[in-house]
């Protein structure tokens, strides 16, 4: 497998080894093994689910800290437009930016100002003849490795756009070098405010062949805390918001297809139903749709592991700062006009598969065989206790080598010794009585 860097980790020191993790990890990623877990990293798609059902937290995303700012002389700060929904009576988006600036960065650009641009290609996108749809959205970068693991055959349906946040740390720095012609590349950093812990690894890794224009990732829940105090100033914003309903909403499920303004399209979130969306999808049992757009995360980027508040609030918050907006200050009308071949990737993810069991066909065969025999001997009640997800994963594991021929399931050898104890007390009864 290729090198793949991560953003979610584990704290060992933390971890119980409870299972949790395990059992809820949508690609079996992680074992249970010497009293803690293991996190198997060609399989980990950084969905961050194993962060948010950890009972002892001790699952965590990776990412820079605000003083690398002082790497660099112009630092440009791009919001995801998740930040706005964090912030309880926010009516004006001009306060956050504002105060982002207020905090020590030079400049602001609003990623929800580059999704403007981006669902306005992609309506142009939809029109081109011979593509293949539905069209699956590249703004989710779990979706987009999810993809290169398991569902290889779709991988043509993603949408060759590059995400809003590539797009905007492209003109942001366009426009820092058009302002000030003294900055050098070394001199401008661009920091993206994450909400989630996969663009953080999107960002390590790049985008297939493609490397990221943006120099820095920080938490939204750091800036967040940041913000807190300088928001409460009374000053009135110098800065002015320069995206529109449509940016905004792209913060949360449903509001990047919704902007394509068009009926054919489906908006699903939760890592388990994007996997049985892109399941239906390769099984053809689907309606014909133009356009997909999966999130992993419940509500959207909202959702994400590294935001503060709870997705539905602030999904409700968000309706309430775009209310007043416009549709789009970003609209790029559809006659003669084109996509920039800047903004256009061909560089798609690589299929890696997870679950072939040997590069040869007869081994592989062999091996089910194994693994599906047994499988049929274990209890089939997925509890975990073994250390594996799944009764099947354990039983794979074993064939794999990946684990103890000798380990044996739990819930086997209880079932076992209380039979032996009933048939011993059933014996003593009957020694008692002769």
């Amino acid at each position: 497998m290729n090198f793949y860097r991560h953003s979610v980790v584990l704290d060992v020191e933390k971890c119980m080894g409870c299972t949790t993790c395990a059992r809820h990890c949508p690609t079996e990623a992680i074992r249970i093994q010497d009293g803690h877990a293991n996190i198997n990293t060609d399989r980990c798609i950084d969905c961050g689910e194993c962060i948010r059902v950890c009972p002892h937290n001790a699952k965590k995303a990776m990412c820079s800290k605000f003083e690398h700012y002082l790497d660099y002389k112009w630092k440009i700060a791009l919001p995801a437009p998740a930040l706005f929904g964090q912030f309880d009576g926010l009516e004006d988006v001009d306060d956050v930016l504002q105060g982002l600036l207020d905090i020590g960065f030079d400049d602001v650009f609003e990623v929800a100002k580059a999704a403007e641009l981006v669902s306005s290609y992609t309506r142009m996108f939809l029109k081109t003849e011979g593509i293949k749809k539905p069209v699956i959205s590249s703004a989710c970068p779990v979706i987009s490795r999810l993809i290169s693991l398991r569902f290889p055959y779709l991988k043509d349906n993603i949408l060759p756009i590059l995400p809003p946040m590539e797009i905007a740390a492209m003109l942001a720095k366009e426009k820092a070098k058009k302002e000030h012609p003294e900055l050098t590349d070394a001199d401008i950093g661009v920091f993206f405010i994450s909400p989630c812990a996969a663009k953080v690894s999107y960002i390590r890794n790049g985008y297939g062949d493609y490397k990221s224009n943006v120099d820095v990732v920080i938490s939204l829940s750091d800036i967040y805390f940041m913000l807190i105090g300088v928001l409460k100033r009374k000053n009135a914003p110098q800065i002015s918001s320069q995206a529109g309903m449509i940016g905004i909403g792209w913060a949360s499920s449903g509001g990047e297809s919704s902007a394509i303004l068009n009926d054919s399209y489906l908006a699903a979130d939760g890592i388990e139903n994007c996997i049985q969306i892109l399941e239906s999808i390769e099984n053809g049992n689907i309606p014909q749709l133009e356009f997909v757009e999966l999130n992993a995360c419940i509500g959207g980027c909202v959702g994400g592991v590294m935001t503060i508040e709870n997705p539905f609030i602030a999904k409700t918050r968000l309706q309430s700062v775009r209310r007043y907006l416009p549709v789009s200050r970003n609209f790029v009308p559809t006659e003669n006009a084109y996509i920039p071949i800047d903004y256009i990737t061909d560089s798609l993810p690589s299929y890696t598969p997870i679950s072939r069991l040997s590069d040869n066909m007869g081994e592989s065969m062999r091996m089910m065989a194994k693994i599906q025999e047994l499988r049929r001997t274990l209890p089939g009640i997925d509890c975990g206790a073994c250390g594996s997800p799944t009764c099947r994963a354990f039983a794979e594991d074993i064939v794999r080598g990946l684990v103890s021929q000798d380990r044996k399931c739990i819930v086997l050898e209880q079932k076992k010794a209380d039979e032996s104890k009933k048939v011993k007390e059933n014996t003593g009864d009957c020694s008692a009585d002769n």
